[in-house]
């Protein structure tokens, strides 16, 4: 059993609902922010006519704390051209924060600490028993794999996302012989 603390974001009612059975995908991300606190914040911004922001279902901060802002049966804003058929994981790291499109700041150094694995572990075998059409796992740069501009330099590009990021570490967040990977 998992400790979720249901934290809906104030727009969750406006999100298409969908069917369990709809769902066959999870997508690994970070915050590529420094706290759960700006994460939040950045989830309640509504960006969209219908008044609803980008936010990923669950989030999973350092010390292991689950978090679902969004109920996985409706659709959040997470991944372009994934949303309907996924649930979205934000893990808490700072990935590249603040300089998110910088050339020379692409490196993400940080770990993620074994609570927050554990954590991810855990909800994943929630999920799986909860919807069992789950059947792939995606990192959120395996499925967005645009380039932009550099911040620094309009001429030079780098990606747009690069998250879970290289010190991800897919051999102990997840059971292979459940999920498989999914790629573009």
């Amino acid at each position: 059993m998992i400790d979720i603390l249901h934290a809906p974001l104030p727009y969750e009612s406006v999100l298409p609902g969908r069917k369990p059975d709809e769902i066959d995908l999870v997508v690994i991300h970070c915050t590529e922010l420094p706290d759960m606190a700006m994460a939040r914040e950045y989830g309640e911004r509504a960006l969209y006519d219908s008044g609803a922001g980008n936010s990923g279902h669950y989030y999973i901060d350092r010390d292991g704390s689950v978090l679902c802002y969004i109920d996985p049966l409706r659709v959040a804003h997470h991944t372009r051209g994934y949303n309907p058929r996924s649930i979205g994981i934000e893990l808490v790291n700072t990935g590249r924060y603040p300089d998110w499109f910088h050339s020379a700041r692409q490196t993400m150094t940080e770990p993620y600490p074994g609570r927050q694995i554990d954590a991810l572990r855990a909800l994943l075998d929630h999920l799986v028993e909860r919807f069992p059409s789950l059947r792939h796992i995606a990192g959120h740069e395996d499925l967005d794999t645009a380039m932009v501009p550099s911040s620094d330099d309009p001429e030079n590009e780098v990606p747009r996302k690069r998250d879970p990021g290289p010190q991800f570490p897919w051999g102990r967040a997840y059971d292979a012989g459940r999920l498989g990977r999914l790629a573009s």
